[in-house]
């Protein structure tokens, strides 16, 4: 059964389109409502022109259905084009509009998500709710239109022998209705898998080195395997349904053409028919059955497109997006931080265990640069993540120069708030568009002295395409340590009034560490700074280190002084080793 709902806000996506979709259907009717008209010149060709030796007469009706044919053929031209035109177009409409609303979402949600299952809405789903419009939705009126247009003409002509001929059509209804039935649950099997495969795909290509480092490429075989038997079982499924329901459509085709001919031969021996009837009527059976076979096929597509519109539309509706309703946009991001009572949980389910964050408070004066210290897993990210909005507090308030920063344009609060994280990600393009992010107003003078700063330029010049040089998917051209460099070129060129550095050495080697930390204190010159960071020579300059433990700041003063103190600080010292 065709959800309504679901259909409904398919059909709303055809809006910007309409006069071209309205064209489209207006053409599908014409071209179904003439059906009747070319059997019924061969029936008058054979019943006048021919009884009566007409040859003349005979020719001037074949130029007629000739000329009719070429008609059809141009309008039939003018419908594919033009339903591929919209379906083309709903399809770009609705990709962009579905990667733009997962743009907005925050990241807990890529967090839990696959990203193969987000590939396979943003693709294949989109492509199934497309062909909607270029092969299923008007075609299915059109074929509908064509069985009423010929059914009547058949009655019209002669009710008794449309009796007979009409006779095996209920027993194709009920295999149709079985049939649907059938591939319905098939092709949402189908879906299924495919999303399946694409989630195993994305992850093991992402993990190889994961997967050959621990020697499991034949176990990971093995699952690929079931995976891609499961997907051929889907589609084994339907098509058993398929080569079932045509031979049945045929078969009960040839049984309308046998009954028509046995009674027909028989009315034109008694006088009752003429032999142009017959022929007419053969024309016109097997034009019912054709789109009712058709049909098949159409509905085949409505149903994917139904499916593949529940996915899209559920991830369109979802309302994962930071909420973005500040509207103070004068803050001047002097620097002025404050944390006060700030709870946290990740599932927000706000129970004692769930709480990563507990009534946290600081403050950091402009300028300040204030590092974080503590176990993995005691919240120090968490606590940066909150000031970019990546994740939303539940309780307390944060505030820079004194505003909350949910009152705060979301564009704003995260132009002025640079990241770099442990983790760099490069996408697959030239090193020039991973530094500006694409930012045509950022000159390639500005990228090298970027470069300089940090002392990335000596590796850069190495290259003979120098900034046009692709560093592959994830920088896989470039050394660990070489990544890094990039990342902090980006943050430089952003030119950021509050900058984050998340864990920004802990990946790299000794050399690059102190490349970085002379880059360091020149990003951080003139900024307030937030450092997260195990490496004692990473934190010990600071204005300010926060010891954070099981979610709240235990400690809080200069290395010296959490020295003196012989606290939390002082009894970690050995985590953090000199280089």
């Amino acid at each position: 059964m065709i959800k309504h709902r679901t259909l409904k806000l398919i059909l709303s996506e055809v809006k910007p389109y309409r006069i071209r979709f309205t064209i489209t259907g207006v053409l599908i009717i014409f071209l179904s409502s003439i059906v009747w008209v070319r059997p019924a010149l061969i029936q008058h060709a054979v019943d006048v022109e021919m009884a009566n030796g007409d040859y003349e007469g005979m020719l001037n009706v074949f130029l007629v259905i000739v000329g009719i044919l070429f008609f059809e053929a141009f309008l039939k031209y003018r419908v594919t084009y033009l339903a591929n035109w919209v379906a083309l177009s709903v399809s770009l409409n609705l990709r962009t509009k579905l990667f733009r609303h997962l743009m907005a979402f925050r990241l807990r949600f890529f967090d839990k998500t696959p990203v193969g299952k987000l590939v396979t809405r943003l693709v294949s789903d989109v492509d199934g709710i497309a062909n909607v419009f270029s092969n299923g939705l008007l075609n299915a009126i059109g074929d509908i239109l064509t069985l009423i247009v010929v059914l009547i003409a058949m009655v019209v002509i002669d009710l008794k022998l449309t009796f007979f001929v009409i006779l095996p059509i209920p027993i194709l209804l009920v295999a149709t209705r079985i049939f649907q039935k059938h591939i319905k649950k098939s092709f949402a099997d189908v879906r299924n898998q495919v999303s399946n495969m694409n989630e195993f795909v994305q992850e093991h290509v992402t993990g190889m080195h994961i997967v050959q480092a621990y020697s499991r490429e034949k176990e990971e075989e093995e699952r690929f395997a079931e995976l891609n038997r499961k997907h051929q079982d889907a589609n084994v499924s339907s098509i058993k349904a398929f080569s079932i329901f045509f031979p049945v459509v045929e078969m009960l085709s040839a049984t309308s053409v046998a009954l028509l001919l046995w009674l027909g031969v028989e009315g034109v021996v008694d006088g009752d028919i003429t032999l142009g009837v017959v022929l007419q009527f053969v024309l016109y059976v097997f034009m019912l059955y054709r789109p009712i076979r058709q049909l098949a096929d159409r509905f085949n597509v409505l149903q994917m497109g139904i499916i593949n519109a529940e996915r899209v539309f559920n991830l369109l509706l979802q309302n994962e997006s930071v909420s973005d309703e500040g509207e103070n946009g004068n803050v001047t991001f002097e620097g002025r931080i404050e944390f006060e009572d700030v709870w946290f949980s990740y599932d927000d389910k706000n129970s004692d265990e769930n709480w990563v964050l507990k009534g946290v408070s600081f403050t950091i004066e402009p300028g300040e640069t204030v590092a974080f210290v503590g176990a993995t897993g005691a919240g120090k990210s968490s606590i940066i993540g909150l000031l970019s909005r990546f994740y939303e507090f539940q309780k307390g308030i944060i505030r820079i120069d004194g505003v909350d920063i949910r009152e705060i344009p979301l564009t704003k609060l995260r132009e002025n708030v640079g990241v770099v994280q442990q983790e760099v990600f490069l996408m697959s393009d030239s090193l020039r568009a991973n530094v500006s992010l694409h930012d045509e107003t950022i000159t390639d003078a500005e990228i090298m002295e970027a470069a300089k700063t940090v002392g990335a330029d000596e590796f850069i010049s190495q290259y003979a395409d120098g900034l046009d040089l692709d560093v592959r998917e994830r920088g896989a051209m470039l050394s660990v340590g070489q990544r890094q460099l990039i990342a902090f070129m980006r943050a430089y060129v952003a030119k950021p009034n509050i900058l984050i550095l998340d864990e920004a050495t802990s990946s790299i080697d000794s050399e690059s560490e102190r490349l970085i930390q002379k880059a360091t204190a020149s990003i951080t010159k003139g900024r307030t700074s937030l450092i997260v960071a195990h490496r004692l020579s990473t934190i010990r300059y600071s204005d300010k280190i926060c010891v954070v433990q099981d979610g709240v700041i235990v400690e809080s003063g200069t290395h010296e002084a959490l020295l003196e103190k012989k606290g939390v600080y002082h009894s970690s010292f050995f985590l953090y080793p000199v280089d």
